[in-house]
């Protein structure tokens, strides 16, 4: 101990270690009826912290080669001691991202918390919801299976529904008229390079614009919960009397962490096929079109969308406007109360969009 009290000392004296950790950690204090679903955000930085070391192990046997890919898959998965169960952490860590994402934005979206003066957190959240989207998309390529090739020549092929360009930004994305190695190639460079230092650098913006206007006090259990905020010159909203961030909510977040692991490994060990279908587990074939094709869960509101309206172009308007609301909506909705439950037509609105979402999923997996 005498030796980590002089080693302490040392830093101490040099950068002021003791101050920062009484201003960042045990000097932060957060809202006394802060809630469980303010750990989505700890609980998505692990799962990204996690996405890029299992990430990293699978880049020493991956090969990003139209002719090797779908062999070296099955080399990590056959030969490779414990990688089965990296490359199935990968996999199912990428779905479990996109649904905790989900969870997050809803918290945030119930709770109110994207008013003034949060737009920018708010905005910046959307925009890592569209990169972790863009990560999951250009990964699922990756193993250059049946059901990859497929899902990404019909995912590509809807972009040339716009008028003028469609054809050009198809070419583009594929590095070609039709799926195939450039693709490839282009998808591993986004999603190893590009869309993680993307999200790595957003993700700093976002928690750095938390840091600097606070963390938002939970509308519920308060007498008072209208927007405060004036708008006349910058407010940090601090919690006097409010609850340590350490030890007490980093505990926490601890919690909710391993609550998050004992699910997401349930999933690994009993249900590792739970997100993946027999075509999955076939290497490409361009000249033989599955049965049934279809996207990852979270594409398929998108996908029967574009199979509803009689133009693939009206389906990618009506897709398009309503993510424009949803990025906006901040500045689109500027009522000054918090509560859900004293917003009767906002919750009427975000439950009739939300059973819409799930309802075209629905239908776009059976039909």
């Amino acid at each position: 101990m005498a030796l980590f009290k002089r080693l302490t000392d040392w830093i101490d004296v040099r950068i002021g270690a003791r101050e920062i950790v009484a201003k960042e950690l045990t000097g932060y204090l957060l809202p006394r009826n802060i809630n469980a679903w303010y750990s989505m955000g700890s609980i998505l930085l692990f799962i990204f912290a996690m996405q890029v070391v299992t990430g990293i192990l699978l880049l020493i046997y991956y090969v990003p080669d139209a002719d090797k890919a779908f062999k070296s898959v099955a080399f990590i998965m056959n030969q490779v001691p414990f990688g089965w169960l990296i490359r199935a952490c990968h996999a199912i860590g990428s779905n479990m991202m996109v649904l905790v994402l989900l969870l997050h934005m809803l918290s945030v979206l119930f709770m109110n918390s994207y008013k003034s003066p949060r737009e920018l957190n708010w905005v910046t959240g959307f925009i890592l919801f569209t990169l972790v989207q863009g990560i999951s998309l250009t990964g699922y390529l990756l193993p250059w299976s049946q059901l990859s090739f497929w899902a990404t020549t019909v995912a590509t092929n809807s972009v040339s529904a716009i008028p003028v360009v469609g054809q050009y930004l198809v070419e583009f994305l594929r590095g070609g008229k039709l799926v195939g190695p450039p693709t490839l190639g282009r998808f591993f460079a986004l999603h190893v390079a590009l869309i993680p230092l993307g999200i790595a650098a957003v993700a700093g913006a976002h928690l750095f614009l938390l840091q600097r206007t606070g963390v938002s006090t939970p509308p519920f259990g308060r007498q008072e919960t209208a927007n405060q905020w004036q708008g006349d010159g910058y407010r940090y909203e601090s919690h006097p009397g409010g609850i340590p961030f350490f030890p007490n909510y980093a505990l926490e977040d601890l919690r909710s962490i391993f609550i998050y692991l004992a699910c997401f490994l349930a999933v690994v060990f009993f249900a590792p096929n739970l997100f993946f279908t027999s075509d999955s587990f076939l290497p490409a074939n361009p000249l033989q079109t599955p049965a049934h094709i279809k996207p990852e869960w979270y594409f398929l509101a998108n996908y029967q969308t574009l199979k509803i309206f009689p133009s693939e172009f009206i389906g990618l308007a009506v897709q398009g406007a309503a993510m424009t609301f949803l990025a906006l909506l901040p500045f689109i909705d500027r009522s000054k109360e918090r509560h859900p439950l004293k917003r009767p037509l906002f919750m009427v609105c975000a439950v009739g969009g939300i059973l819409l979402w799930i309802g075209l999923g629905i239908w776009g997996h059976y039909s």
